[in-house]
């Protein structure tokens, strides 16, 4: 007999978000309509976006050729 597995725990993290009334009232009533709650409806909608971005590292922004030269650098 082979032995399962053992899977890491998952960690997460927490993360606040602000919501002005009217869009926490939108919120609740659009989960309400869909049967589901807020924190998988807030998933579901970043996933795509956040999916492919894992192992990335952040890049410098490019400088264009028109920009001042307030720095001194050629």
């Amino acid at each position: 007999m082979t032995k399962k597995k053992v899977r890491k725990p998952v960690r997460y993290r927490t993360l606040k978000l602000k919501l002005t009334m009217r869009q926490k009232r939108s919120l609740e009533n659009f989960c309400r309509s869909r049967g589901t709650t807020p924190t998988k409806i807030i998933k579901k909608s970043i996933r795509p976006l956040l999916d492919n971005y894992a192992g990335l590292s952040p890049c410098t922004p490019r400088v264009s050729a028109n920009q001042l030269k307030l720095f001194g650098t050629e």
